[in-house]
């Protein structure tokens, strides 16, 4: 039988086993360590691009300033879960596939000057997607569970259409000031807070829309949590 001190210690020493469990330093997977490798990608002939991020369980930070269509530091924590990056280009066309499995982080760079469509998909964890410096045409971006972050600070020269996905969580979405912002927002069980946005007709809109030459059209829909629309205060850090 065991006694409530032996009780105390087994479970003292479970813990402290589950926290050093979830201390990791860069080292190499025969430590059972985590490891962070450098990957990219190059643009090749490419004149645009698809951009697909899919992100398991972990932490992601996606933005620009690649010097190459990408590079990218992509920490995992166990042999066996190391990123799954493939790119190809036809027709004057590439298509850039990046899956992260469960239990990583990455932190992604894409080249700013380059006409892009970009999807990503979140898991669980926390997510902060700058990309007000990209050439994006296309948003689409599906929200797990956690907190994200879509930054779209930025000096947009083309019309975009975004498409954001709440799931369980908090998400923040970041719209610029002197760009046309028109929102259409589909409720959930959550919440969507509208910020400083005017209602006009079905939608939510800034003071620059309808006089800037360039609009940005997002729809978002709600899921079971909160998502946040506002004005950023400056342009995008990356």
């Amino acid at each position: 039988m065991t006694t409530p001190t032996k009780g105390i210690s087994l479970w003292v020493a479970l813990v402290a086993s589950l926290i050093m469990a979830g201390c990791h330093i860069d080292s190499d997977h025969r430590s059972g360590r985590s490891v962070t490798e450098t990957r990219s990608a190059q643009l090749g002939d490419a004149k645009s691009v698809n951009v697909e991020v899919h992100m398991g369980a972990g932490e992601l930070k996606l933005g620009g300033g690649a010097s190459d269509l990408m590079d990218g530091d992509f920490t995992v924590e166990r042999a066996g879960i190391e990123p799954e990056i493939d790119y190809h280009v036809s027709g004057g066309r590439g298509t850039l596939s990046i899956r992260q499995p469960s239990g990583g982080k990455a932190d992604i760079r894409l080249k700013n000057d380059v006409p892009m469509e970009l999807e990503v998909k979140l898991g669980a964890g926390k997510s902060e997607l700058i990309v007000g410096s990209l050439e994006l045409r296309k948003l689409d971006v599906s929200v797990g569970v956690g907190e994200c972050t879509v930054d779209l600070a930025g000096d947009w020269k083309e019309n975009l259409k975004a498409t954001i996905k709440g799931g369980i969580g908090k998400a923040t979405v970041l719209l610029p000031e002197d760009t046309g912002v028109r929102v259409k927002a589909h409720g959930g069980i959550g919440e969507i807070r509208r910020g400083p946005l005017e209602q006009k007709g079905g939608a939510f809109v800034n003071e620059a829309y309808g006089k800037s030459p360039v609009t940005l059209e997002v729809e978002v829909e709600g899921g079971i949590g909160e998502i946040n629309l506002e004005i950023s205060e400056g342009p995008p850090v990356i």
